[in-house]
């Protein structure tokens, strides 16, 4: 039975998922949710929540980029393991990916929301909140990174696939500091990951739709 992956290549939560696939060279079919038919409507009657990505295996349906990435460990396992078998090394991988998404990517999307906002919808506060939660969050990973390949369990891991594309875009929306040494390198290292690359590389058409504007000489 062919996998599906319903998402977008701009995406940050597609992205995630896209990562563990290529990180195992898992087949799958990419089902392109730019708005057209058939496959928005196919979409919306599988998950009437309408967030994606969305992995489908056969009739079963799996939402969410973490669960997606355990469905295709317990499923489909390939020569890199995503979250360790190793129960306290699962516990920091897990608590590193609520971290990026929770922290990172979360607060980094409020910005973005707000600025497509139509006039007179807008919520600075909401926005100096979400600027605040990126500056203690960068201010932690920096420490937590210090002497740190990866970001838990000791290899490449769900917490990395999560961090990919939670800094990237992150640094696109309110920059990490300079001083912040252990995070720009491990950003560096995340965008440089072969599976990484080619989720950015197939990105790189949408890279304008970005609201903020994606930089023009870099990432």
């Amino acid at each position: 039975m062919t996998l599906k992956l319903y998402a977008h290549p701009l995406s940050s939560y597609c992205h995630k998922a896209l990562v563990a696939l290529y990180e195992n060279a898992t087949p799958f079919e990419f089902m392109m949710l730019d708005g057209s038919e058939p496959v928005a409507g196919a979409f919306a009657a599988l998950w009437p929540m309408k967030r994606f990505p969305l992995l489908t295996d056969g009739a079963r349906i799996v939402p969410e980029a973490s669960v997606i990435i355990e469905y295709l460990g317990v499923h489909y396992p390939g020569p890199v393991t995503l979250i360790p078998g190793d129960p306290d090394a699962a516990i920091e991988v897990r608590m590193m990916d609520r971290f990026f998404d929770n922290y990172v990517m979360n607060s980094q999307a409020r910005v973005v929301f707000d600025f497509i906002r139509p006039e007179g919808a807008h919520d600075p506060h909401g926005v100096a909140e979400a600027k605040a939660m990126l500056d203690q969050a960068y201010a932690v990973l920096d420490r937590w990174m210090e002497g740190r390949e990866w970001a838990a369990g000791g290899a490449f891991s769900l917490a990395d696939c999560a961090a990919a594309p939670a800094l990237l875009y992150a640094d696109w929306t309110h920059a990490i500091p300079l001083e912040y040494a252990n995070i720009r390198a491990y950003r560096a290292r995340l965008l440089a990951r072969p599976s990484y690359a080619r989720v950015l590389e197939e990105m790189r058409p949408y890279r304008h739709m970005f609201p903020l504007g994606a930089p023009a000489d870099r990432d």
